[in-house]
């Protein structure tokens, strides 16, 4: 056995063990008390970034679903509004239908309808200026996309979230065709003889059908005004078009022209005649009239779908999509330019997802009367459902129909609502709740601490601080044995 003064290398052996021990024993206390295997970067670089970043994800998941769960509060705050502005245009038709029993009513009884009608219409503008989620107004139309038109016989309607915000300028309207609407006229003109033998004329259209019989000795022209009002009472929405001037001879013949009050193609209408060529080719066979246009054109240079009057930005327009413009005119302008729609796109946006443009947006339309019931043509010349009026039967049933068009629109507005917060909303909310679910269980893996392995750990750890505590108290005792040698 050598012994040295100077260098005591069996004790240095010794501490270096003690500090390793303390140092692996004070890491597993560390994991113990912390409950995590990775405190510190050095308790694992790669983990620890893969851990930081599962964690950022999981506190954006967990921030998304609140938000998700708000925007659910909020769609069905829109549509409980909606169903009590649906309530009040049902109630407002059944008012028009009362008004429209002009043969019971008397003027004080559509003086009460009228006023009722004023009331209903106030309720529904209140409904849409007060719904409000926070500070958010929710249905007054400051929360879609908002456009203005410059033109003649152009109207802007609406858009959707698709469509994007027009540079300075506008978008540019053309108009290739204009929509028209289904016509027909007889080629053999109605005169007293035709009138006397008790002429047949059938007439269907939407559903319901006139069986009109001529009655001997009575005049054209009030053949011509009795089958107009078999028409208006069966509710078709046809006219007959009267000569323009006016005949003044009651009796003279005419010719029979039908015409739908809707524009475009899918507006159509059949008629039948006794008599070949009075408003069908053969004698009591159906004839289908079908040629009504829908209008042709473009927004913003992109292609649209044309319905009726209304041209609407097609599926997958770069910019234009879901913008909805109405075009009245009789003729297509010259050279198409019919004029500009400056547009701004300010719909509701909502933050669905933990990372950058993880974004939804929706639009909630304008639930004011004068912006419902718009682009619907009539004789009483209503534009919106604000300007309704039932006191007369010709009004009331203009009315119904504006109504109906209301009705539409709303449903309509609800329909992409409900759509958005079951298809965009409570099924991310799944998706939400599974992917934060899979995230916490992920940083679970990589950073939590097995209890069961760092207590053993902590035992071992224990025993050997103390064993080498004793080692090292014992290579201190070695150099004493030197101090024999020099007595």
């Amino acid at each position: 056995m050598s012994l040295r003064i100077n260098h005591n290398v069996s004790s240095l052996n010794s501490l270096r063990n003690v500090i390793q021990n303390t140092n692996a024993q004070s890491k597993t206390m560390e994991k113990l008390s912390s409950g995590l295997k990775i405190n510190r970067g050095a308790d694992g670089p790669a983990q620890l970034q893969i851990s930081e970043n599962l964690r950022a994800q999981t506190a954006g998941l967990s921030q998304a679903i609140d938000n998700s769960e708000t925007a659910v509060s909020l769609m069905q705050t829109a549509e409980a509004a909606l169903d009590e502005v649906n309530r009040a245009l049902v109630q407002a038709r059944q008012v028009a239908v009362h008004a429209g029993n002009e043969g019971t009513n008397d003027p004080s009884m559509l003086a009460a309808d009228q006023e009722e009608i004023r009331n209903i219409i106030e309720q529904v503008d209140r409904i849409a200026s007060s719904t409000q989620y926070g500070h958010n107004n929710l249905l007054d139309g400051s929360r879609s996309g908002n456009g203005v038109a410059t033109g003649d016989h152009l109207e802007f309607l609406s858009a959707g979230t698709e469509a994007h915000s027009s540079k300075p300028g506008g978008y540019n309207i053309i108009i290739q065709k204009a929509a028209s609407r289904a016509v027909h006229s007889g080629s053999v003109a109605l005169n007293q003889a035709i009138i006397d033998s008790g002429e047949q004329i059938t007439i269907s259209e939407g559903g319901r059908t006139v069986n009109f019989q001529t009655k001997k000795g009575t005049t054209v022209e009030q053949t011509l005004n009795d089958l107009s009002v078999a028409i208006k009472d069966a509710g078709l929405n046809l006219d007959v078009i009267r000569p323009y001037p006016p005949q003044t001879n009651s009796t003279a013949p005419q010719i029979l022209t039908f015409r739908h009050k809707e524009f475009g193609k899918e507006h159509t209408f059949q008629v039948a005649s006794n008599t070949p060529g009075l408003v069908s080719t053969r004698s009591n066979v159906p004839f289908l009239v079908e040629n009504g246009v829908d209008v042709i054109g473009e927004i913003g240079g992109e292609q649209t779908i044309g319905r009726g009057q209304v041209l609407t930005g097609a599926p997958g327009a770069k910019t234009t999509e879901g913008i909805r413009v109405s075009y009245t005119g009789e003729t297509a302008p010259v050279g198409g330019f019919a004029g500009t729609l400056t547009f701004s796109q300010n719909s509701l946006t909502f933050q669905v997802g933990a990372n950058p443009h993880q974004f939804s947006e929706f639009s909630l339309r304008s639930m004011k009367t004068n912006d419902l019931g718009r682009g619907l043509k009539n004789d009483s010349g209503f534009a919106s459902l604000r300007e309704i009026s039932v006191m007369n039967s010709e009004k009331a049933q203009d009315a119904m129909r504006i109504i109906d068009k209301a009705i539409q629109d709303v449903t309509s507005n609800r329909g992409e609502l409900g759509a958005f917060q079951r298809n965009n909303l409570e099924s991310n909310l799944n998706y939400l709740r599974i992917a934060h679910e899979n995230a916490v269980s992920s940083e679970s893996v990589i950073r939590d601490a097995d209890i069961a392995e760092e207590m053993a750990k902590f035992t071992r750890d224990q025993i050997m601080v103390e064993a080498s505590t004793s080692m090292l108290a014992q290579a201190n005792q070695n150099s004493m044995a030197v101090l024999k040698l020099l007595q």
